[in-house]
C-alpha cells in the first residue's frame, strides 16, 4: 500500500490555491453561523458576493435562513453534492466533517486557518478529493487577486501563515 503525502499548508503554490478557487463554484459552509462578527459570516457574505454558490451548515439553526439562504443540518441533507466544504469546526471535528464531505460527493475539504486534521486529509485524498488546510478561502482570493483591503488599502502584506518578524524592535529610551 503506498503511503499518501499530506501537502504541507506552507507548501501550497499559488497555482495550486488558484486552481481550487478557480474550478469550485459551490460551497458549503460547515459551522456557518447568523452572527455577522463571527468569521464563518463575514467569509461566507464575501465568497457568495463573489459569485459563489454558498449553503449554510449548521445543525443548530437547520430549517433558518441566513444572508436569506436555507440552513442545513448536515452535508448529507443537501440537494446535490457541493464543490467545496469549507470546514469552520475545530481540528477534531474536522475528521467527522471530512467523512461527510466524502460520503456527499465533494470534490474539495477545505479547512480553515487553525484547522488541520491530517488523518482526514489522508482518508479524503484517497478518496479523490483535493485538501486545504489551515488556509482561509477569503484571505486567499483578496492575496492571490490584489484586492483592496477592508481598509482601503492594498499592503501586499497579507499572509495566510504565521511569518517570522522581519526584525527585532529597539526598546526606546
Amino acid at each position: 500500500m503506498s503511503e499518501t503525502r499530506i501537502t504541507e499548508p506552507a507548501d501550497y503554490t499559488d497555482a495550486f490555491l488558484r486552481g481550487v478557487l478557480e474550478t469550485t463554484k459551490s460551497i458549503a459552509v460547515v459551522g456557518a453561523s447568523a452572527d455577522p462578527v463571527k468569521a464563518s459570516f463575514f467569509v461566507m457574505k464575501y465568497l457568495r458576493d463573489k459569485g459563489y454558490t454558498v449553503i449554510p451548515v449548521n445543525p443548530k439553526m437547520a430549517g433558518q435562513t441566513i444572508l436569506g439562504l436555507p440552513v442545513y443540518a448536515s452535508l448529507k441533507d443537501l440537494p446535490e453534492p457541493p464543490d467545496m466544504v469549507d470546514i469552520f469546526r475545530n481540528s477534531a471535528a474536522a475528521g467527522g466533517v471530512t467523512d461527510e464531505a466524502i460520503a456527499a460527493g465533494a470534490k474539495v475539504v477545505w479547512m480553515q486557518l487553525g484547522v488541520r486534521n491530517d488523518d482526514a486529509a489522508a482518508r479524503a485524498q484517497a478518496a479523490g478529493l483535493t485538501v486545504v488546510m489551515d488556509r482561509c478561502p477569503k484571505m486567499e482570493i483578496q492575496r492571490l487577486y490584489g484586492e483592496i483591503g477592508r481598509i482601503g488599502v492594498n499592503s501586499n502584506l497579507l499572509v495566510t501563515r504565521r511569518m517570522a518578524p522581519a526584525k527585532s524592535f529597539k526598546k526606546l529610551i
